[in-house]
């Protein structure tokens, strides 16, 4: 108390209307949240940045937009944020932070929100609504928060114990993201309270099993869940879970192999095919008993059919007292099967529109090419034979026919053009994937790409690759492929193999040359190129589509909350869609099905013509926007409405740039409403500096080049008015200027450097303007005529 009257006291001594955000923080906010009994050095987070900033593409080239950050983050323990404090200087109201606070609790999933201008605090409880005013020393104690939230949540002591365990694993700097805090927190709160049936809905690159590990590692810690079994639907998966993020296990850790069970160890890693079998010999779970695992963690458990539930439901079934978490980026919500109805709704959503917002994940630019026969379709001529001598069916073809039923090899060909004209224009070491309709296709693609690529196929055969279900040799190299260190293979075709589960940081290039309707298998395609890797060069990845397939991003489903479809029976006990069986898989598998066929289905095999020319007839580029649809504008377009939402008129953006010192804000601002200035520049292709660049694209004036504007400075009468020394260093900025563009003009550091260091160092160049100050002048009225 008597440190928070002192605090007030020197409001006496202080103006605080003079003082800045940051001094009032210091001086007040800090002091009388620390009087309320928090902890500085565990439980008070100041300037807590908690996203990366949106990655803005336009061109080939990005940028950051700005990162969320929060002015406090109060946590309850270490890892549990309970309270957000956002602060404004005294020349706003107390409540002036609100809004934002607000939407901060709101994405922190925290339950208490504050806003402060450090005459004292306005509080909004995000659990019930209600507002209040306190006084500077009445900030609630931590204990006093806790103790508010136990009582609404409904949390009783024992269920408190397990909440309240501190544990999680930190390696080295690498600790849980906020959303991956607020799954793992929801998560062991939603297990302490009794619930046994969990699913976590997380977009593919968001840690999905880091965050698996976390809830495991505090869960087990705790002596909470002593037996824990995670089960993957490829061997792939295991491996990377084990080499990586389960790691800190070590040696009380095992991978189910060999059908061999052994009940010493704690944490079990298994594909569910090596569990359970088609005769009841080969069940080998029923080797321990039903109540040995405490938690069984599925992980894409959205994956599978029908035909298995059964084979899968045995296993679920049998271990029913365990605790069982799901996890995937696309729930499976069909007539036939459901996520929800087996695990519940999800317990927590981060979607990739999110990750994206946050900058946690890489945005899409979509390039769409149409091709003649695609659009027209292709009837061929009766009594037309194919290239192996077979009679071509009568009728229409369509897009949908082409590679699975009726095979256009000029199309193969033209389709492994644009990709390759697309690599040479950017990078020909790209990681890319390009999805086929079947094996036959991808191989007949992989065959197309060599030839277009001839010359880096010679050095490697390697550079292109198919890796198909049925390829030992590809499926060999997968490992090559998702290598960040390995060049090879660089382009791989495949059909269904690659869709899910494969964990490949480095893909830049998706190309869509397969049919799909299934938003499932769309999302798991895309997920393939999220994942962001900037020390590697891929900030944003590109999905160029021949099959109008992206016309899936509009749809409301692509990302939005999960709704369940499926209506059970009554008295039904449905359990969610599995992985393949081992029929798919092979009896050790990596990988999911493709499909093997290369006939029509139809008992008649594919009509393969050679001699039919396709062309291409339209290609145009999509960009991500900040609203996470698929924006057509040209980048002109796009730029000026950007630069309108900033400055509404041509006065006001002059006015903003003559009174704004610093014009590098003025630029940044501009990049967080996605306006690439060095993009622009490069379309336009003038000798313009931003600000002419601005007025031309945005508010349609005649531009004037960087060499007219400093013709026309020197014109001033004002130049003459200076020393010799002192007009030639005023010239120098101008050759400076014409050569290399808008600089900081101010900036005396750079009269240090040539030509500038000719006339002297700094002090004695500021002295021929009479000062410093007087050098400053000269400059802004300089810059002034520049921009007149």
């Amino acid at each position: 108390m008597n440190s928070i009257i002192g605090i007030e006291r020197k409001v006496a001594l202080v103006d605080k209307k003079k003082l800045s955000e940051r001094d009032i923080c210091t001086k007040f906010i800090t002091p009388a949240i620390k009087q309320g009994g928090w902890d500085v050095q565990r439980q008070i987070r100041e300037e807590y940045g908690f996203t990366d900033g949106r990655v803005i593409v336009r061109g080939n080239l990005t940028t950051r937009g700005k990162r969320k950050r929060a002015d406090y983050l109060l946590f309850h323990q270490p890892n549990m944020p309970i309270a957000v404090v956002e602060a404004k200087d005294n020349k706003h109201s107390i409540g002036a932070g609100m809004q934002q606070a607000i939407e901060y609790g709101a994405i922190l999933d925290v339950p208490f929100v504050y806003s402060s201008n450090g005459d004292g605090f306005i509080e909004h409880d995000m659990m019930t609504g209600l507002e209040r005013e306190l006084r500077l020393n009445e900030f609630p104690s931590p204990d006093e928060l806790w103790s508010r939230y136990k009582s609404f949540k409904g949390i009783n002591d024992k269920q408190e114990e397990i909440i309240n365990e501190p544990f999680y694993f930190a390696d080295g700097d690498k600790t849980p993201r906020y959303y991956q805090m607020i799954a793992i927190n929801r998560s062991v709160e939603a297990i302490a309270k009794g619930q046994n049936r969990l699913l976590l809905v997380m977009a593919t690159g968001t840690g999905k099993t880091y965050t698996a590990f976390q809830i495991i590692y505090r869960l087990w810690k705790s002596k909470q869940m002593k037996k824990v079994l995670f089960l993957a639907d490829r061997n792939i998966l295991v491996d990377q879970t084990m080499q990586n993020d389960f790691k800190p296990f070590g040696n009380v850790m095992t991978k189910i192999e060999n059908r061999t069970m052994d009940s010493s160890y704690q944490i079990y890693l298994s594909l569910y095919h090596q569990l359970s079998g088609n005769t009841d010999d080969l069940e080998i779970f029923r080797q321990f008993s039903p109540d040995f695992f405490d938690l069984i963690v599925v992980d894409e458990c959205h994956r599978g059919s029908a035909k298995e539930e059964s084979r899968w439901r045995r296993v679920l079934d049998y271990f029913s007292s365990a605790t069982q978490i799901g996890l995937t980026a696309t729930p499976k919500e069909t007539e036939e099967v459901s996520n929800i109805h087996y695990f519940g709704d999800p317990i927590y959503t981060y979607s990739l529109k999110q990750g994206i917002a946050d900058g946690f994940l890489a945005p899409y630019k979509v390039i769409r090419i149409g091709l003649d026969r695609d659009l027209e379709g292709y009837r061929p001529a009766k009594g037309q034979f194919d290239k192996y001598g077979q009679l071509v069916e009568d009728r229409e073809y369509y897009l949908t026919d082409f590679d699975k039923s009726l095979v256009l090899e000029e199309r193969t060909k033209i389709v492994a053009k644009k990709v390759t004209e697309f690599l040479k224009k950017t990078d020909r070491f790209a990681k890319t994937i390009v999805f086929c309709v079947d094996i036959d296709h991808a191989e007949r693609m992989r065959q197309a790409l060599v030839n277009e690529n001839a010359d880096l196929v010679a050095e490697n055969p390697k550079y292109v690759m198919r890796i198909t279900g049925d390829n030992p040799e590809g499926k060999a190299e997968l490992d090559n492929f998702i290598d960040e260190d390995s060049l090879y293979p660089t382009i791989v075709t495949t059909s269904k193999l690659l869709t899910t589960g494969v964990d490949c940081k480095t893909c830049k290039l998706i190309v869509l040359d397969s049919h799909i309707n299934s938003m499932t298998e769309f999302k798991q395609i895309v997920g393939r190129g999220t994942r962001l890797k900037p020390d590697y060069g891929k900030e944003y990845f590109t999905v160029m589509d021949f099959r109008n397939v992206s016309r899936l991003f509009a749809d409301p489903d692509f990302d939005g909350e999960p709704v369940q479809i499926y209506e059970p029976e009554e008295d039904e006990n449905i359990v969610p869609p599995v992985p393949p069986s081992d029929e798919d898989f092979g009896d050790e598998d990596d990988f999911g099905s493709d499909d093997e066929g290369t006939g029509t289905g139809t008992g008649r095999s594919k009509f393969y013509l050679a001699d039919v020319e396709v062309k291409v007839i339209n290609e145009r580029v999509q960009y991500y926007d900040a609203d996470g649809k698929l924006i057509t504008e040209s980048l002109k377009d796009y730029s000026r409405n950007g630069i309108l939402k900033e400055f509404a008129t041509l006065d006001d953006f002059i006015r903003r740039w003559n009174d704004e010192s610093k014009k590098d804000a003025i630029i940044e601002e501009l990049k967080e409403h996605g306006v690439l200035l060095d993009a622009l520049k490069a379309e336009v292709g003038q000798d313009l500096d931003e600000f002419d660049l601005i007025c031309h694209i945005a508010f349609d004036q005649k531009p004037l080049t960087r060499s007219e504007r400093a013709k026309k400075a020197r014109r001033e009468d004002y130049l003459s008015k200076y020393s010799e020394t002192a007009r030639a260093v005023l010239e120098a900025i101008l050759d400076k200027y014409q050569d290399e563009g808008r600089f900081d003009f101010e900036d005396v550091q750079v009269l240090e450097f040539r030509p500038f260091n000719q006339y002297g160092n700094p002090m004695k160049i500021a002295r021929e303007f009479g000062g410093k100050n007087k050098y400053i002048q000269a400059i802004k009225e300089l810059e002034n005529n520049i921009y007149a």
